[in-house]
C-alpha cells in the first residue's frame, strides 16, 4: 500500500520574522529628527539601531519577559538575603543600555553630544523601547534621580562618578565600592498613592547627616537598585532621602521585601512591596521640602514615559506593516486592501505625531537653560511636559491593540511580540502621574504662569503658519474653560497635544503626513477607531514614507 504524504506542517502565507534590520536606518522619521546630529553621534545611533533590530535583541526581550524576576528572601540556612534573581537576558539588556549611556548620558557624555544630550539620548531610548521596555524602568529612574541629587551636592559628587561609568554591575555590595550603580525610587504608599504628602514612613534624625527610616512602601520599583530616593516624614514634614540598599560595610540596610508585584505587563522589571526597619538614609534637599526636591526628577521621568510609549507604538505598528506586506488575503497582500492600508496610515499619523511631540519636548529640555536658552523653549518644557506625557501615553494601549488586530490571531497569542507590547502599553499612562494628575498639573501651571501658555500658543501658531486657522482661538478658549472649571483640564491637555503635534510635524516639513494629521485631528470628525482617512489622503504613500520595507 502506497504511503500517503501529508504536508500538515508546511507553513505558507505567513509573514517572515520581524527582525534582522537596523532600527535607525529603517526609520525615516527618526533619521530626520537626528539629521543635524554630528557624524560621530550618527555612527553610534547606527550601531544602536543595528542591535535594536537584531534577532538577538528581540530574543533577549522575549526571555526577559518569560523568565520573570523572583524574590529570594532567605538562604538555605535561614539567613536574610533580600535578593531579586533575574534571567541572564535581563542583565544582557541592562548591560547594553548602560553601556550606551541611557542611564546617565544627559549628565556626562561625549563632547559631541553637548548641547543636545536629551535629544541624542531620546533617539537611543526610543529605539530601545521598541524592543523591550521593562528594563528601561531602572534606566529612567537612575537618570532622573541625579536631578534630585543636585539638592545634596556632596552626595551627588560622591555618587555620580560611579553612576556615570557606563558599567553595569549587578553584584550586591556597598554602592560606592561597585564598578557602576543604578538608582530606584520609593514614593507610593497604600494610604496615599499619588498624594505623597500623606506618606506615613517616618524619618528620625540620627546625627551627622544620617536618618533612620521606618515604614512601608506599596510600590518600590527596581528593588535590585543600589540606592533609592524615598519620601519620609521628618519632623519638618515630607522630606527626600537617599537610602542605599546596603550599608557601607556591605550589610543589609533594613529593607525587608514583602513581595514582588504581579503586574499586567512590565514583567521583566521587578516592582516590590517593602518595609523599612531602621534603614540608614541621607537627607536630600531641605527638611520638609521633599516634594519640591523631587519635582525635576519627576519631570524627567515623564519625558521618558512619552518616549517609551512612542517607541513602543512605533515597534508595534512597524511589525503590523511588515505583516501586511507579506500576508495575502483574497488574492492581494493585506497592504493592498483599501481598508487595511487606511487603518495602517491612520495609525502611522498618530505614531508620527507622538514621536515628533516627544522629541520636541526633549529638544526643549536641551534648550531651556544654558547658553542656548530661550523663553519659548522654557515655556514649551513647562507646559508641554504634562501635555505630552498625558496624550502620548494614553494613546499607546489603543494603538497597540489595533496593531495587534492587524495580525489577527497571531497577534493575540503570547508567542509573538504584540501581546507583550499590548500588556506593556498602559504602564506609562499610570506611572509617574496618571491622566488626571497630568491634567491637574497643567491646571496648576495655568494658574501660576498663564504667560507660558501664551508663549506656547504663539509658537504653535508660528509653526503651523497658514494651516493654523482657528487653532489658536480654540486653545485660548480651552484655557478659559480650564480656568473656570478644573474638570475641563483634560480637554485643554488634548487640544494642546493635537495642536503641538501638528505644529511640530509642520516644523519638520513632513508634508502630506502633517497635512493629513492636521486635517483629520484638528478639523476632522469625532472618531473612536482607526481607518477613517478618505481618498483626499494617499494612505499608501503615508505608510511607505514612514515605514519603508525592512532591509
Amino acid at each position: 500500500m502506497a504511503e500517503t504524504n501529508f504536508h500538515t506542517h508546511e507553513v505558507t502565507n505567513q509573514s517572515s520574522d520581524y527582525a534582522g534590520f537596523n532600527a535607525f536606518r529603517g526609520d525615516p522619521l527618526l533619521r530626520l529628527l537626528a539629521a543635524d546630529f554630528p557624524d560621530p553621534v550618527l555612527t553610534t545611533l547606527e550601531r544602536h539601531g543595528r542591535f535594536c533590530g537584531s534577532f538577538e535583541a528581540h530574543d533577549l526581550a522575549r526571555l526577559a519577559n518569560i523568565e520573570t524576576p523572583r524574590l529570594r528572601r532567605f538562604d538555605e540556612k535561614g539567613r536574610r538575603l533580600e535578593l531579586i534573581d533575574y534571567h541572564p537576558a535581563y542583565h544582557a539588556l541592562m548591560r547594553r543600555s548602560v553601556a550606551d549611556g541611557l542611564h546617565a548620558s544627559i549628565w556626562q557624555g561625549p563632547e559631541e553630544e553637548a548641547g543636545r544630550r536629551h535629544a541624542v539620548r531620546a533617539a537611543r531610548f526610543y529605539m530601545t523601547a521598541g524592543v523591550e521596555c521593562g528594563h528601561l524602568c531602572p534606566v529612567t529612574m537612575t537618570s532622573a534621580s541625579v536631578a534630585a541629587l543636585a539638592a545634596a551636592p556632596k552626595l551627588r559628587d560622591a555618587w555620580l562618578p560611579v553612576i556615570a561609568t557606563r558599567q553595569y554591575d549587578p553584584s550586591v555590595k556597598a554602592p560606592l565600592t561597585k564598578a557602576g550603580i543604578t538608582l530606584g525610587m520609593g514614593m507610593t504608599e497604600k494610604q496615599g498613592g499619588t498624594d505623597v504628602r500623606a506618606n506615613t514612613t517616618r524619618a528620625v534624625d540620627a546625627g551627622g547627616g544620617h536618618y533612620r527610616l521606618t515604614g512601608h512602601k506599596w510600590f518600590m520599583s527596581a528593588p535590585m537598585s543600589d540606592g533609592f530616593l524615598v519620601l519620609a516624614q521628618a519632623q519638618e514634614g515630607p522630606t527626600c532621602f537617599l537610602m542605599p540598599r546596603r550599608r557601607d560595610d556591605g550589610s543589609l540596610n533594613g529593607l525587608h521585601f514583602q513581595r514582588l508585584k504581579d503586574k499586567l505587563g512590565n514583567r521583566s522589571n521587578a516592582s516590590s512591596e517593602v518595609e523599612f526597619v531602621d534603614a540608614d538614609a541621607r537627607r536630600v534637599g531641605d527638611p520638609g521640602k521633599g516634594v519640591k526636591t523631587i519635582i525635576e526628577m519627576v519631570t524627567l521621568t515623564r519625558l521618558d514615559c512619552a518616549l517609551a510609549s512612542a517607541g513602543l507604538m512605533r515597534g508595534a505598528l512597524a511589525e503590523a506593516v511588515h505583516h501586511a506586506r507579506e500576508r495575502r488575503v483574497f488574492g492581494k497582500t493585506l497592504i493592498e486592501q483599501p481598508q487595511m492600508v487606511r487603518v495602517l496610515a491612520d495609525m502611522a499619523l498618530d505614531v508620527a505625531a507622538a514621536t515628533v511631540l516627544s522629541f520636541r519636548l526633549a529638544e526643549a529640555f536641551d534648550r531651556r537653560t544654558g547658553e542656548a536658552a530661550s523663553e519659548a523653549d522654557a515655556a514649551w518644557a513647562r507646559v508641554m511636559t504634562p501635555v505630552t506625557k498625558y496624550w502620548v501615553c494614553k494613546m499607546a494601549p489603543g494603538l497597540t491593540y489595533e496593531a495587534m488586530e492587524c495580525l489577527g490571531g497571531n497577534g493575540y497569542v503570547e508567542d509573538g511580540r504584540l501581546a507583550r507590547a499590548y500588556r506593556e502599553a498602559p504602564v506609562n499612562a499610570i506611572w509617574e502621574g496618571s491622566g488626571n494628575v497630568m491634567a491637574l498639573d497643567l491646571a496648576r501651571i495655568l494658574q501660576r504662569d498663564p504667560q507660558a501658555f501664551d508663549t506656547v500658543i504663539a509658537t504653535i501658531e508660528a509653526d503651523m503658519a497658514e494651516t493654523a486657522g482657528g487653532t489658536p482661538g480654540v486653545l485660548r478658549a480651552a484655557m478659559s474653560m480650564a480656568l473656570a472649571d478644573e474638570g475641563a483640564c483634560r480637554l485643554l491637555a488634548e487640544q494642546l497635544a493635537l495642536a503641538g503635534a501638528s505644529a511640530s510635524m509642520r516644523r519638520l516639513g513632513l508634508g502630506q503626513t502633517a497635512d493629513a494629521f492636521t486635517e483629520t485631528r484638528l478639523g476632522g470628525v469625532f472618531r473612536h477607531t482607526y481607518g477613517m482617512l478618505d481618498l483626499r489622503h494617499d494612505s499608501r504613500a503615508i505608510v511607505e514614507d514612514l515605514y519603508p520595507p525592512i532591509r
